[in-house]
């Protein structure tokens, strides 16, 4: 097991129609958990980023970086967002190491 660090997580869509159509109005509450769940776990300064690509396709993705206490912990942080656990979303949890930051992103 990884010790406490930083992880970083990639979700994409299970269905690829939800970017190219809009969401079901199921997936629309989903991603509004997911929001305040990343917007949560920011102002606890859990999560150091979190953001997706701009393009609307297969290759469309996710990314959330933040900080856990052990690889486990970061394994439930990522599977209690709501898209991974309403299946909105498959997600693939890696060990991350930011080697250069910066003080700040624009808005």
């Amino acid at each position: 097991m990884s010790e406490s660090g930083q992880y970083l997580y990639v979700i994409r869509p299970e269905r690829t129609a939800m970017l190219l159509e809009g969401p079901s109005s199921e997936e629309e509450e989903i991603l509004k958990g997911h929001i305040s769940y990343l917007k949560e776990l920011t102002e606890q300064g859990v999560v150091i980023l979190a953001g997706r690509t701009q393009t609307a396709d297969e290759k469309t993705f996710g990314i959330v970086v933040f900080h856990a206490d052990s690889e486990e912990s970061a394994h439930r942080i990522m599977q209690e967002d709501p898209v991974v656990k309403q299946g909105v979303m498959r997600a693939e949890l890696f060990p991350f190491k930011a080697a250069y930051q910066g003080k700040a992103f624009p808005e």
